[in-house]
């Protein structure tokens, strides 16, 4: 078998084991109802003042979600101003501007982790462990505690309580995250990624000169980066660099570690339903697309660059460009596709160095809303709202009243679906990133002229609005303009949909459960799995095909005709 086939299959089937063992564990730990509060947790609720026993409202769970985020950006924006006056900064790391303080911290907080600044040489040691490393946590428990409000939405009848997101958000940093971060660690380090407190070394280097190589606590922030769906980097070189990402094992450890929670969150999903049909159902829908993703990028890269193929050169090898040897075209491009289906945006390739179609896949698999597979939490959530929309319009098709799960979807939750579904992501990346391209202050930042030029700053407001935070690298975005339309797109992808999610969540939960009938459409098989496929594709091509024709698709064209810009 070839090299690029036995790697995916093993990559397949690690998830095929890991995902439904850790959703059993899940489905145990976050459940409030599984047992009694551990002593832990009830000593941590006393100490924060917080009746564990007292649910929410879907606005109160709103408002106690973003009163912990807006606390969250002003203490991470005020340590990255004033990190040159902080401890821990053997370095003497200036203060961060505050245009670019702000963009990390809304970034951080959103589990975006979008970087416009270099790692090991832009934010010192307490604030890469401390501030960064906290909301690496934070973030995605937020976005398990948003899934596990909407799994009561239709778990639960005739009530307006959706749960206590303290509880919720607590839980998941305890009993989830954190453990499984560490594990995680204690394998990276196994394979060669330093944890320590020393903040660099001095190497003599072959010929003669010195160098400087930084360090830090690199393997436990890499974990929860990874566990967490965060994506942001160490090092500016990200998971490419060799202190990240050593070995082949650890690439491989690093991409199942991406997807491991967003796929164990579905099985949990169909164990708390007690429907587990419901849960393959939709691990299907999110698989094909990755396994389609990955055929495509894989394949574009191993055709190599179509210019110089055009005049004359040998493609054998490939598109190496932007690549480590040691993971090479298969290892890169699965990376690439996997990282993209998540909201992580961890690299270890360029993503700007890919071919046109291989750099086509990336943007694709956020464009299409997160949702294959996604965030944790977040990919599961939006990928439910598709769901719903796909029942709304099977119900069209027949003439019935359509409903998901035993819950009649009427015109409020359709209203609130539409909104989720088709508003954020183009609302963020076309109308925030052409007004960014719309002023000089945006151009100035783009390295390449034409279509790839284009997709560079498009793929930035993609990135930002999808919550991934990776990056084609060629737009020099630290500038107070970026910084600031970035943030707006990150916020837009990042709130509007958990929003609407609530609101949902409440409008279910306030329903009675519908008996299953001869017309009940089944949302456990293929068909419906297929119809999901479609209306995902279908409401991704309709929105950004025309701006990626003047992308990825006219440098295709333009780079097979043997023209340059």
């Amino acid at each position: 078998m070839r090299p690029d086939l036995t790697q995916l299959c093993v990559y397949v089937a690690g998830l095929m084991l890991l995902c439904p063992l850790l959703g059993i564990y899940l489905s145990r730990v976050l459940d409030p109802k599984a047992g009694p509060t551990p002593r832990l947790e009830r000593w941590l609720y006393r100490c924060c003042g917080i009746d564990e026993q007292r649910e929410q409202h879907w606005s109160e769970y709103l408002q106690s979600l973003l009163t912990l985020n807006v606390g969250g950006v002003l203490l991470l924006m005020s340590m990255l101003m004033l990190q040159g006056w902080l401890p821990l900064n053997p370095a003497n790391t200036p203060g961060m501007s505050w245009h670019l303080a702000l963009n990390t911290a809304v970034s951080f907080v959103t589990n975006t982790n979008w970087q416009s600044y270099a790692g090991e040489s832009s934010v010192s040691a307490l604030c890469q462990m401390l501030g960064l490393t906290l909301q690496n946590f934070l973030s995605p428990a937020t976005g398990i505690a948003v899934l596990l409000a909407m799994i009561r939405g239709f778990t639960r009848v005739n009530t307006d309580r959706i749960g206590n997101y303290w509880v919720d958000m607590t839980r998941s940093v305890i009993w989830v995250l954190l453990p499984i971060s560490c594990f995680t660690a204690l394998l990276l380090v196994w394979q060669g990624v330093p944890q320590t407190f020393d903040a660099r070394i001095v190497a003599t280097t072959l010929e003669g000169s010195q160098q400087t190589i930084p360090l830090g606590a690199i393997a436990s922030q890499e974990a929860i980066k990874m566990i967490g769906t965060n994506g942001g980097g160490y090092f500016n070189a990200n998971s490419a660099h060799p202190y990240e990402n050593p070995t082949p094992l650890s690439n491989m450890i690093e991409m199942l570690s991406i997807l491991l929670l967003p796929g164990a969150l579905v099985m949990m999903f169909g164990r708390m339903l007690d429907q587990p049909r419901q849960a393959r159902a939709l691990f299907v829908a999110m698989l094909i697309p990755l396994l389609l993703g990955v055929a495509i990028c894989t394949w574009a890269e191993q055709q190599g660059n179509p210019f110089l193929i055009a005049a004359g050169a040998d493609p054998a090898g490939g598109n190496m460009e932007g690549k480590e040897v040691r993971f090479g075209i298969s290892g890169s491009s699965l990376f690439a596709v996997i990282t993209t289906a998540a909201s992580c945006g961890a690299v270890n390739a360029m993503h700007d160095s890919f071919t046109a179609l291989g750099g086509l896949v990336p943007m694709v698999m956020i464009q299409l809303g997160e949702v294959i597979f996604g965030g944790v939490g977040s990919g599961l959530y939006v990928m439910l709202i598709f769901a719903v929309l796909t029942v709304f319009i099977a119900g069209l098709m027949v003439g019935r009243t359509p409903e998901y799960l035993g819950k009649k979807i009427e015109a409020r939750e359709i209203k609130l679906v539409v909104f989720a579904a088709l508003l954020p992501m183009p609302l963020g990346t076309l109308i925030v990133g052409a007004t960014a391209i719309a002023f000089e202050a945006g151009r100035v930042g783009i390295l390449n002229p034409g279509p790839h030029g284009l997709s560079e700053l498009l793929y930035a407001y993609t990135s930002a609005t999808g919550n991934n935070g990776s990056a084609f690298a060629g737009l020099s975005a630290n500038t107070p303009f970026h910084n600031v339309l970035l943030t707006i797109a990150i916020t837009i992808g990042r709130y509007l949909p958990i929003a609407a999610v609530l609101a949902i969540a409440g409008s279910l939960a306030n329903k009675k459960r519908l008996p299953v009938s001869a017309g009940t459409f089944p949302t456990d098989r293929g068909l419906f799995v297929a119809l999901l496929i479609g209306v995902i594709l279908i409401v991704g091509a309709l929105t950004y095909f025309p701006v990626l024709a003047l992308g990825p698709v006219a440098e295709q064209l333009s780079a097979t005709a043997g023209r340059q810009f």
